[in-house]
């Protein structure tokens, strides 16, 4: 169970991921395909806070609030559809459950649960998919200029849906890497091998 200091440090590291999630974000607007292929890039850039809340609270809720807060600002703001709610705290309870499963304190356990906890953000591009018509209606009317439309219609394709999921689960997995190489030692502390 979280206590009042565990809950501290994930505080903390969920507004450093959401920092990270959000420049992501702001970088998606530049091109279409950077959109689709948002959550990889945050999968990539987003490791370390992730990673080291999971390190230093080995606890269950911990992948929770920091999926959970972050994609309650982006759909209380008006930013996303629900359907990323929905991918959200999906995403968070198998990462969860993958957590438990390897006792909280497995390198590679919580390497592809980040991984995991990464479809989460997916949530943010699938209505292109899940709601094709409305969605490019709607953004079609909140400004958005015609060749980013275009190109956007090119992105909506099952291929595309497929590599936006297999894209990234392989950046988690990159990023938790990438992260352990950059602070191993406090890895190697927390007991994560």
């Amino acid at each position: 169970m979280l206590k009042g200091r565990d809950l501290i440090t994930v505080g903390i590291f969920t507004a450093l991921y959401f920092a990270v999630n959000f420049v992501c974000m702001l970088l998606s607007g530049l091109h279409p395909y950077l959109w689709v292929f948002m959550p990889a890039l945050d999968g990539l850039l987003a490791a370390i806070p992730f990673m080291l809340a999971c390190a230093k609270v080995p606890k269950f809720g911990t992948v929770l609030i920091m999926g959970m807060v972050p994609s309650l600002v982006y759909f209380i703001t008006g930013m996303f559809t629900p359907l990323i709610l929905g991918m959200m705290i999906c995403a968070c309870l198998v990462a969860e459950a993958i957590r438990a499963a390897t006792k909280y304190r497995s390198f590679a356990g919580n390497a592809v649960a980040y991984a995991v906890f990464g479809f989460g953000m997916c949530g943010s591009p699938l209505p292109l998919w899940v709601f094709h018509d409305s969605f490019v209606a709607q953004i079609a009317s909140q400004g958005m200029g015609a060749s980013y439309l275009a190109t956007l219609e090119t992105a909506a394709n099952p291929t595309m849906l497929i590599a936006m999921f297999v894209v990234t689960f392989l950046a988690g997995l990159v990023g938790a890497y990438i992260a352990k190489g950059m602070f191993k030692k406090h890895f190697e502390k927390a007991g994560l091998v």
